[in-house]
């Protein structure tokens, strides 16, 4: 009987085996970062010598703030390219505004117009497209006061800047971008702050931008702490994709400072393989040994990641950073951003390829917000066949359909005090 029941393990383990076989496979051509740290290495020096720096500069985050790339004629010394795409990137900069950190740069592949690096952070014509909507989320009508908007009962946001060391082609707030850096002036910040002290319902609040963690550490420290005196406030939580485009930001400084007010959380926003190097590794395992939990929000994004394996590899990656995969948000349709969108059948075939296809702990919820404002829908394959009174059709994760026992909740009071059968 052993023997037998060995046996069947193993077959059964070579079923589950072949189930994966093609992900082996494909994982093999996805890069990551760290597998490539030798070309980004080599690509660092280069922009270094262009930029006039040194191995010391590039540690410095202000640095990285202050010789972001903002111009074709610098760009053009580092990437492939030709006169035609000089040309577009001029043209579309005029509308809307692009910079890249040095760093980020390092990850691109020069030779490669497809490189999904180049694609998030490099102006293409396709911008220029007038489809779209500049605020399809309506912020501008969930806005009670100061920077804040609130579409839930009980969490809201607080925009303190417009600033970020990359600016995000795929930008859900490009509108709020412009063409120069802006924080949120005091008054306005103080505003925000007031509102949440006023309404007592508001026990979660999400600084987010541009990028927060490009204020300076005792700007960011005084709303925090002011946020932190609200005794009805449980949590904080910061919005930032500072590790992923420019993680020399998460110094020791800032760590020591984030830690005095826990509970703090960070959702970042990793959205390819190629970002998590060893230098963006570094930043989150800074933050984790802080005490900070971090989750990951990537965009679902045409080209870029709207891939099975590329989103698994993705999160397996993610996890060994000690960053949960949290959200895969559905790309909104903003104008200049439209052709980044992917259809919901690539969202949910994504979401159909990790469950019971990889550990829960590397399955995000894959959510749609709801235009004008109405908020995240989390979007799923279809498990539940039908459901009856008695029992409930099911569709397991390999495709088995099982029925499974719908009983009624009976009341546990009522239980306890029946009399005990056969006593």
């Amino acid at each position: 009987m052993h023997n037998l029941k060995r046996e069947i393990s193993l077959q059964r383990a070579s079923e589950l085996r072949s189930r994966i076989d093609d992900y082996v496979s494909a994982r093999k051509s996805i890069p990551s970062g760290l597998e490539l740290q030798d070309a980004i290495n080599e690509r660092k020096e280069k922009i270094l010598k262009i930029l006039g720096g040194t191995n010391d500069d590039w540690k410095d985050y202000k640095w990285q703030f202050k010789n972001r790339i903002m111009n074709v004629s610098v760009l053009s010394k580092i990437l492939d390219l030709s006169d035609e795409e000089a040309e577009e990137i001029s043209k579309v900069g005029k509308k809307f505004r692009w910079a890249v950190s040095p760093y980020y740069a390092s990850l691109i592949d020069p030779q490669n117009m497809f490189d999904p690096i180049r694609l998030m952070s490099i102006p293409t014509h396709l911008e220029l497209e007038e489809s779209g909507e500049s605020d399809p989320m309506l912020e501008e009508f969930t806005n009670p006061a100061g920077s804040i908007t609130r579409r839930y009962p009980d969490r809201l946001i607080i925009n303190v800047t417009n600033v970020c060391a990359m600016y995000c082609r795929h930008c859900q707030r490009r509108r709020l971008i412009g063409q120069t850096d802006k924080a949120e002036s005091k008054d306005t910040i103080e505003e925000s702050i007031q509102y949440i002290r006023a309404n007592a319902e508001i026990r979660d609040v999400l600084i987010t931008g541009g990028d927060p963690l490009t204020l300076p550490d005792e700007t960011l420290e005084w709303i925090i702490k002011e946020i932190r005196s609200i005794p009805h406030v449980d949590y904080i939580r910061i919005g930032t994709r500072i590790p992923v485009t420019m993680p020399q930001r998460i110094t020791d400084d800032l760590c020591n400072m984030l830690k005095k007010y826990h509970p703090v959380y960070i959702n970042t926003h990793f959205n390819h393989p190629m970002e998590i190097t060893l230098e963006s590794k570094e930043a989150c395992e800074k933050l984790s040994n802080a005490g900070i939990p971090l989750g990951n929000q990537a965009v679902l994004l045409n080209g870029i990641n709207n891939d099975r394996h590329t989103m698994k590899a993705l999160n397996h990656e993610l996890l060994k950073c000690r960053v949960k995969p949290y959200y895969i948000f559905h790309a909104k349709h903003v104008t200049g951003t439209t052709h980044f969108n992917t259809s919901v059948d690539d969202g949910i075939e994504i979401m159909e390829y990790l469950r019971g296809y990889t550990s829960g702990m590397a399955i995000p919820s894959y959510i749609i917000n709801a235009p004008e404002g109405k908020g995240k829908t989390p979007i799923l394959p279809q498990y539940m066949i039908s459901r009856g009174k008695e029992y409930i059709v099911l569709r397991t994760w390999e495709g088995n359909i099982i029925k499974y026992p719908n009983s009624p909740t009976v009341d546990i009071k009522k239980l306890l005090k029946a009399p005990i059968r056969g006593m």
